[in-house]
C-alpha cells in the first residue's frame, strides 16, 4: 500500500537527519549518516513513489555505516500517531491481545520437561506482568524449562529482568545500559520478589533460539548464557544489542533510533552485530527436540 502517487522525501529526511543526531547513541556515526541521507536525498535516490519504498531505501543507507538493525525508518500500513513512541506501542498492543499476552503456549513434554514460549515480543512490563508470571508460575514445577524465544523480535528491558528473577534464586546483575552522552548508566538487576513461583536458579533450563530471535530477547538469552544458568539451543540470533525509541516522521514512517548500548557485566560487551552464539548449534526448528533430548539426559544423569 502506498500512500500517494509521489511522496516528497525531504521534509522526511531532513527530519530523519535532526533525530539521528540529536538522538544516536554514537554521535559521530549520526553525523555520518545524516550527511549521507542529505547526499543522497540531493542525488535524487529518494523520488520514489511511495512511503513503503522510500522506508526501504532510507533504512539501507541508515545500516551501511555499522550494521545497526535496530536504525529503521519503519513503514507502516495504517496512519499513525505523531505522538513520540506512539506508532511503536499501537502495533505492540494489537500484538499483545492476540498472543495470549506474550505467553501463546505453556506445555508439559515427555519427563517432567515444561515449555514456555515468549512470542512475538516481551511486552512492556506493565501489560505482561500478569501473563508471564501465570505461564512461569505454570513452569515452575516442571522438573527441567525450555524458553522458546524463537519468534521473539525484542521489547522491553524491564520484562527481561523479570523473567530472569523467576530462573534465579538471589537479586542478579543482569546488564547496563549506557545511555548517549555517556553521562547516565543504569543498571539492572534481578528482582528480590516476584509474583507466584519462581522455576529458580539449580533446576535444567534452556533457551531455544533463531536467526529471527532480536533485540531484548537476545538479552534474555544472553544474560542467562553468561551467568551460566542456560543452555542455548538454536541458530545465532540477528544482533541487536540498543534500546530504541520511535519518532514519527509522516503519517505512515517512524524512524527508529538507538539511544544507548548494552553492557554484560560477564562479559564486558553484548550481542550487537555477532548475535548470541548458541551453546548448541542446530536449525531452529530442530532446537525444541535437542533442548527437550538434552533436558531428558540431564534429569536422567
Amino acid at each position: 500500500m502506498t500512500t500517494s502517487t509521489q511522496l516528497p522525501p525531504a521534509p522526511v529526511i531532513d527530519e530523519t537527519a535532526r533525530l539521528l543526531t540529536e538522538h544516536y547513541v554514537f554521535p559521530e556515526i549520526a553525523e555520518q549518516l545524516a550527511g549521507l541521507l542529505q547526499r543522497r536525498l540531493a542525488e535524487g535516490a529518494y523520488d520514489v513513489g511511495g512511503a513503503e519504498e522510500l522506508a526501504r531505501l532510507v533504512t539501507a543507507d541508515l545500516q551501511s555505516v555499522n550494521g545497526d538493525r535496530h536504525l529503521r525508518l519503519k513503514h507502516h500500513a495504517d496512519p499513525v500517531s505523531p505522538k513520540q513512541g506512539a506508532a511503536t506501542l499501537d502495533a505492540m498492543r494489537r500484538d499483545f491481545d492476540t498472543s495470549l499476552g506474550g505467553a501463546p503456549r505453556v506445555q508439559l513434554l515427555d519427563g517432567g520437561v515444561a515449555v514456555v514460549e515468549m512470542a512475538p515480543m516481551l511486552f512492556p512490563l506493565e501489560w505482561a506482568a500478569e501473563p508471564l508470571s501465570a505461564a512461569l508460575t505454570v513452569a515452575s514445577r516442571a522438573q527441567a524449562l525450555i524458553v522458546d524465544l524463537r519468534a521473539n523480535r525484542g521489547g522491553d528491558p524491564d520484562t527481561v529482568a523479570f523473567v530472569c528473577s523467576y530462573l534465579l534464586d538471589e537479586r542478579t546483575h543482569l546488564n547496563t545500559m549506557h545511555w548517549r552522552g555517556g553521562e547516565r548508566v543504569e543498571q539492572s538487576w534481578s528482582l528480590p520478589y516476584v509474583p507466584g513461583a519462581r522455576f529458580g536458579g539449580s533446576k535444567p533450563l534452556y533457551v531455544l533460539s533463531s536467526d529471527s530471535t532480536f533485540s531484548a530477547a537476545e538479552e534474555l538469552a544472553y544474560n542467562l548464557q553468561q551467568l551460566g544458568r542456560a543452555v542455548v539451543v538454536g541458530e545465532r540470533t540477528r544482533g541487536g544489542a540498543h534500546p530504541c525509541k520511535g519518532w514519527t516522521v509522516h503519517p505512515h514512517l517512524e524512524a527508529t533510533i538507538p539511544v544507548g548500548r548494552a553492557v554484560n557485566p560477564v562479559s564486558g560487551t553484548n550481542w550487537e552485530g555477532t548475535g548470541v552464539q548458541p551453546d548448541v548449534p542446530c536449525a531452529a526448528a530442530d532446537s525444541l527436540d535437542h533442548a527437550h533430548a538434552l533436558a531428558l539426559a540431564r534429569l536422567a544423569g
